[in-house]
């Protein structure tokens, strides 16, 4: 027997309140056949199922899902990795093994281009896992990946140093490596990351000489020498340091101001006796082999 929808009383009534126009309209539709909706619904449950791929790691063991997470980074597949760590850190939840895909994930993240996910990964394990003995670990990794040291072809294309790029992140990285080294003095990452970071303090002055250099090459000389004084003032014992006081002397002589351009020339030559700044001046910056103007 087939069940066919048939209107109650009460929708019988409103239905003789239509529009006549409406009620013809609605007079000519086909009725529905009740058999026909299990059939619909089970067909759009099929459907769903279909479109929903099969998870290939449902069956396996956290050990399996890492053992196949560091073969794909290993390889260098770091975006076929970095989902598998995932999934491990969920089935592995509060175990070793899921802190370990923590940090092997934001590594992956890192060698994938993926700074910002890295980062984030490595400032969620350093606040869920204060204790880990892989902390001085986590600090270096993040330090590493703030350090904005490599651009890979651009980088050769541009000749650009670090002094010229992202100076929040040379600090970040700079933080992170001296908490790893006040933290941690004796952790094998330690002896690289203090020469990273007397890199970065070099970079961060020679950042101010460089926009000190600027305003001097546009005639603003007050302001060059402010930067110039911005880079004596803050740091110590950094080659940029050089540069800063030739400025100087140079900003100093081409505003009149003899007395202090002589001061600096005395501090010049008694820091920098055999500088090359006194004898050629300026050092030319040599442009890319494809910069044809």
């Amino acid at each position: 027997m087939v069940w066919c929808f048939r209107p109650t009383k009460n929708i019988c009534r409103a239905y003789l309140q239509l529009p006549l126009m409406i009620v013809r309209k609605l007079s000519t539709m086909p009725r529905i056949s009740l058999t026909l909706v299990p059939a619909v619904l089970i067909a759009a449950a099929l459907a769903g199922c279909s479109s929903t791929k099969d998870d290939p790691t449902a069956k396996w063991t956290p050990e399996r899902i890492y053992t196949e997470a560091r073969e794909e980074s290993s390889s260098g597949a770091f975006d076929k990795a970095v989902p598998l760590f995932e999934k491990l850190e969920g089935r592995a939840a509060g175990t070793p093994l899921a802190q370990q895909a923590q940090l092997d994930k934001a590594y992956a993240q890192y060698k994938n281009n993926e700074q910002v996910q890295a980062i984030a990964t490595l400032d969620r394990f350093i606040k869920l896992h204060p204790a880990s003995p892989a902390l001085d670990y986590a600090l270096y990794l993040k330090g590493l990946v703030s350090f904005n040291d490599n651009l890979g072809l651009l980088s050769g294309l541009s000749r650009q140093d670090l002094s010229e790029r992202d100076q929040k992140a040379a600090k970040d990285s700079f933080e992170a490596f001296r908490e790893l080294t006040t933290r941690f003095p004796d952790s094998k990452y330690a002896p690289d990351a203090r020469q990273r970071m007397t890199h970065i303090v070099n970079s961060l002055a020679q950042y101010e000489v460089h926009v000190a250099r600027y305003y001097y090459s546009r005639g603003a000389y007050v302001a060059a020498i402010n930067r110039a004084q911005t880079a004596l003032n803050d740091y110590r014992d950094v080659p940029a340091l050089e540069e800063a006081i030739y400025i100087l002397m140079r900003s100093y002589d081409a505003l009149g101001m003899e007395k202090l351009r002589d001061d600096a020339r005395r501090v010049m030559e008694s820091s920098y006796p055999k500088s090359d700044y006194l004898v050629q001046g300026f050092k030319a910056k040599s442009d890319p082999w494809w910069k044809m103007w």
